[in-house]
């Protein structure tokens, strides 16, 4: 399991919360998911419609229209922020 996690760069659950932000080349940054494990954010910015260059569906596309450029990454969450 450990090569596994090597070949497809995955990092063991260390515990803390992550959250989900997409950054607009424009400037401005809006929180699209919280409270992930690092698995959960590693695998969601791994998807292909997570960044306006390599997005197809119509709605990325649409929201690139609108927004410009766009990615999403992930942040570890700040402790004692509760939304």
């Amino acid at each position: 399991m450990k090569e596994m996690r090597e070949l497809l760069d995955i990092e063991e659950d260390d515990g803390k919360k992550y959250q989900i932000v997409r950054m607009y080349f424009r400037g401005g940054k809006r929180v699209m998911r919280r409270g992930l494990t690092l698995q959960e954010a590693q695998a969601h910015c791994r998807n292909p419609e997570t960044s306006s260059r390599t997005a197809q569906s119509a709605a990325a596309k649409k929201i690139t229209a609108r927004m410009g450029p766009w990615f999403d990454g992930y942040e570890e969450m700040k402790k004692g922020r509760k939304r």
